[in-house]
């Protein structure tokens, strides 16, 4: 739903805005007019008509007549802007409510502070360039504990400095989102795509018994629907959510439409957990990750992973294509998926039966979307820009039931849709 308004503080009159309306709903009269605003109501309800939509009212400008509907609504696809992933990531964290970012420029993320330095101020937000990555943890620690919506983005080894800070957010028991743009590693290693972070996010994020959501988009339309589900979740089940990107997906320009036309409001008086102000009117919160006695560390603990069963149960998600026929399936994440369909989609013109499926969350992993993807095949493909590091989880998705190879490229260097072709062919003769 699109919600269109007209700044007549703005307006200079040049009409730019008749000929970029497409739904030809807007019409500019630059001359004195006498005629009262009703007379030009008939042809705005003859345009939205034609657009399907209904008329509230019209309104004038200092600067001559618009003819608008305010308050107007019309089912339409959201107009696309063509953005940098990491702007894109940065605009939809403000859309789905983020009123405070802590961060460290890091590449290849950095435009992501670069963006929100500029746009946070502007909508009454915060933005705040830490000392280092430890001390921005922290502050989206403390951030958190009010209920305030907050964000950190860094890249692979700003990521591994921020684990001690996430592990005491998950053991508090609070929101927030995490943004990993991947670069090689381990180290410094290089400023180059990557997936190598895929143990370190899924399986070791810090030290305990915690999990956090985890989404992996495989296009920049997908990292902006991706965050305002991250920031969602993450208030539901009271837990950090990591948007794991990789340095290709980061850099890309590509179309996007934001959703999300008005920006969220999050009101952290209605968190009964959070330490915010409150007149006195209810008891104290106290924002806690230490627990001395053991039994009521071990309840805390069991009541977190009663919360991940759920998430588990509602929140998996994974596409799947070509897989009914399929006597190998292609399974890929991320960017390495858009390079791996392009190599299902030539073998299948070569006549090979393969099929490809993507999963979107990697926790909780889609092991059952996973397993009916590959019921019908004969042997199974993982592909990534690492050392391999999802194959296991893999293997367990389809029960070890079948062989699980692996082909991928790691330290910076993209895989070819060419490589993995071939490596399909291989595979296609073993059957």
């Amino acid at each position: 739903m699109a919600k269109m308004k007209v700044d007549f503080d703005r307006c200079k009159g040049c009409g730019l805005c008749t000929t970029a309306c497409p739904k030809k709903i807007v019409a500019l009269q630059t001359e004195k007019l006498n005629k009262t605003v009703d007379e030009y109501i008939p042809q705005a309800q003859q345009a939205l008509t034609d657009a399907k939509a209904l008329t509230e009212a019209a309104v004038t400008g200092n600067r001559g007549l618009h003819t608008f509907l305010t308050g107007l609504e019309v089912t339409t696809m959201a107009e696309k802007s063509l953005m940098k992933g990491n702007e894109a990531l940065a605009e939809a964290a403000i859309r789905a409510g983020c009123k405070c970012f802590f961060g460290y420029p890091i590449t290849p993320q950095t435009e992501i502070s670069a963006y929100l330095s500029k746009r946070m101020p502007k909508v009454g937000g915060v933005f705040l360039q830490a000392e280092s990555e430890v001390a921005a943890i922290n502050m989206v620690y403390g951030c958190a504990g009010s209920g305030i919506r907050c964000m950190t983005s860094s890249s692979s080894p700003g990521i591994s400095l921020k684990t001690e800070g996430i592990s005491y957010i998950a053991g508090s028991d609070l929101p927030c989102v995490i943004i990993d743009v991947q670069r090689g590693g381990p180290g410094l290693g290089g400023i180059q795509p990557s997936q190598a972070d895929y143990w370190q996010i899924t399986h070791a994020l810090g030290h305990g018994d915690f999990h956090a959501i985890v989404f992996a988009p495989a296009s920049v339309q997908e990292m902006v629907d991706t965050v305002t589900k991250a920031f969602d979740l993450a208030d539901e089940y009271r837990m950090p959510a990591v948007i794991l990107a990789d340095g290709l997906l980061g850099q890309m320009m590509e179309p996007v439409a934001f959703e999300d036309t008005e920006i969220k409001m999050s009101d952290a008086s209605k968190k009964p957990w959070a330490a915010c102000g409150h007149g006195n009117k209810r008891k104290h919160n106290i924002i806690n990750s230490l627990y001395l006695k053991p039994d009521q560390l071990e309840d805390n603990v069991r009541e977190r992973f009663e919360r991940y069963e759920d998430l588990k149960a509602k929140h998996t998600e994974a596409v799947s294509d070509y897989c009914e026929d399929a006597d190998t399936v292609v399974v890929a994440y991320g960017s390495t998926a858009r390079l791996a369909k392009s190599a299902v989609e030539a073998a299948r013109k070569e006549g090979l039966k393969v099929g490809i499926v993507r999963p979107i969350t990697l926790w909780p992993y889609p092991a059952k979307e996973i397993a009916e993807a590959c019921k019908n095949a004969k042997n199974v493909l993982c592909v990534e820009m690492s050392m391999g590091q999802m194959v296991d989880d893999v293997k367990l998705a389809v029960n070890c039931s079948k062989p699980v190879e692996f082909y991928g490229r790691t330290g910076g260097v993209i895989p070819k849709p060419a490589e993995i072709l071939e490596k399909l062919r291989e595979m296609g003769g073993k059957n």
